[in-house]
């Protein structure tokens, strides 16, 4: 591979925001493709995967180059020249990266890939939690696999299109997918591509949606004509699935505090053709009050961690702290006490988090089971979804029944 100074430079410039003005990697991206419009594909590829792959690994190649945060510039070119020694790329004769010491770089690779909190690139305390939280065998397992690159997973919308017919669509448009075992509206990318550029996509055939979050789905059981709850709705991932589940039919009401994020899912709802997804914004209790013993379905996908999706935000285990977890857990705990009482005698709940955490999981479910509000609910079924078994996300999800 030929290295080329504009796409280095503006891998280099993406990684000063991320790591030292504190900016979203997927936000960096986005805008950094945007800046040369004669750019191609291969190009675009190369800056969004060298990025999201040094973020990934910031760690490891931070001590293998000897650099810590505030990264200045020529820091920030070492721990490019880390990752193409590592990839067996010759290295130009540029001034910025001048005797890289390629025999040394690959040696201390050797040394620290035995330490796993190195190995797998994550701070201390997420290690401790980890190896705490899961046990030895399977934090080992779940680090390393939540450390691959996410696949491009598409959920057909089946309001529109049938999975076959968006195998066909795509492949016109020169797009390879195939189906996944145990994932009836799923669709795997063969190869990396922006699908949002597609007919299909501006026509509504399709959500991009990593399988894992498609389980909460089904395994929500909405039918045709109930009142469903979606109560922590977000940019509406979920509730334009359970839309699609539900045929159109019956109400589906989208619930989030933030009123921007209900503006995406109007927009999305829209191209998606799912005329049942009525929003409320919550600006106070009185919203969700309203509301109280009247769902046969509630879905909270509970705001959590977010360990279980390093893969497709590797920057969040460099942002997320200690006190957040703490803060988070209480979080949970009240929506749960609050928003548990929408559903109706015989009605179903379902909690789900993007974690693999026993604390925000398991934890989270048994202690509300034993609250006031949790005592007239029972457990009707539990899934950990580990990225080391599924190759997929990591999730959780808990269904209770009010009796």
């Amino acid at each position: 591979m030929r290295l080329h100074r504009n796409l280095v430079f503006a891998v280099v410039d993406a990684l000063n925001l991320i790591f030292n003005e504190g900016e979203y990697a997927d936000k960096v991206v986005e805008k950094t493709l945007k800046h040369d419009k004669r750019w191609g594909s291969r190009d675009r590829g190369f800056i969004a995967e060298t990025t999201y792959d040094i973020v990934r690994w910031k760690r490891l190649y931070s001590e293998i180059a000897e650099v810590s945060a505030p990264y200045s510039r020529p820091n920030l070119f070492r721990l490019f020249a880390v990752w193409a020694v590592l990839r067996g790329i010759q290295l130009p004769d540029w001034k910025q990266i001048e005797n890289t010491p390629t025999r040394r770089i690959k040696g201390k690779f050797d040394e620290l890939s035995k330490i796993r909190k190195y190995r797998e690139s994550i701070p201390d305390w997420i290690e401790e939690l980890g190896l705490n939280s899961l046990g030895e065998e399977l934090w080992t397992r779940e680090i390393a696999a939540l450390n691959q690159q996410a696949q491009v997973i598409l959920r057909t919308n089946t309001l529109k299109t049938s999975k076959n017919d968006l195998k066909n669509v795509l492949l016109e448009e020169g797009i390879e997918t195939e189906s996944i075992e145990g994932y009836p509206d799923a669709l795997k990318l063969k190869e990396r591509t922006n699908v949002f550029r597609t007919k299909a996509f501006t026509d509504g055939f399709f959500e991009v949606q990593d399988a894992s979050s498609q389980k909460v789905g089904t395994f929500t059981q909405v039918e045709q004509g109930l009142r469903v709850i979606d109560a922590c709705a977000g940019a509406g991932g979920k509730t334009l699935h359970l839309a699609a589940l539900m045929k159109n039919k019956g109400q589906l009401i989208a619930l989030d505090i933030y009123e921007n994020k209900l503006k995406e899912l109007k927009r999305r709802a829209k191209r998606d053709g799912a005329h049942n997804v009525e929003t409320r914004v919550i600006g106070n209790s009185k919203v969700y009050k309203k509301l109280y013993g009247s769902a046969d379905r509630v879905l909270i996908d509970a705001p959590c961690s977010g360990l279980g999706v390093l893969r497709r935000n590797p920057d969040s285990k460099w942002k997320l702290q200690p006190e957040f977890l703490d803060k988070i857990v209480k979080v949970q705990q009240e929506i749960l006490k609050n928003y548990s009482k929408m559903v109706k005698e015989g009605g179903k709940l379902i909690y789900a988090t993007c974690s693999i955490l026993p604390l925000e999981n398991t934890e989270q479910v048994k202690h509300f089971l034993d609250s006031d509000e949790g005592k007239v609910f029972s457990l009707e079924e539990e899934v950990n979804i580990y990225a080391s078994e599924s190759g997929f996300d990591g999730f959780y999800m808990a269904r209770m029944t009010r009796k």
